[in-house]
């Protein structure tokens, strides 16, 4: 219940406002956060969504590769330790 109200408030307070600088999908600024994007040329914000766009894909490849070598019973720690057993 705590978790629900916490995403609740989460998705109400980084909604996609009009009018406040969101500049793509997955822009949540709305107007409080910014850390200097605004400074930035084109190209740099260009190549930093690339960039950051590759490190979710290379994160999601990592957990794939985990998940699977779970399921085959093959551990891939160091010693051999399997979760869960």
């Amino acid at each position: 219940l705590q978790m629900m109200a916490f995403f609740a408030v989460a998705e109400i307070a980084n909604r996609d406002i009009p009018g406040t600088g969101n500049e793509h999908v997955g822009d949540f600024r709305n107007g409080y956060l910014d850390f200097g994007w605004d400074k930035l040329s084109d190209d740099t914000k260009l190549r930093k969504r690339a960039v950051e766009l590759n490190n979710g894909r290379a994160a999601m490849m990592g957990i794939l590769g985990l998940i699977t070598h779970e399921g085959l019973g093959v551990s891939i720690l160091p010693g051999g330790y399997l979760p869960g057993q």
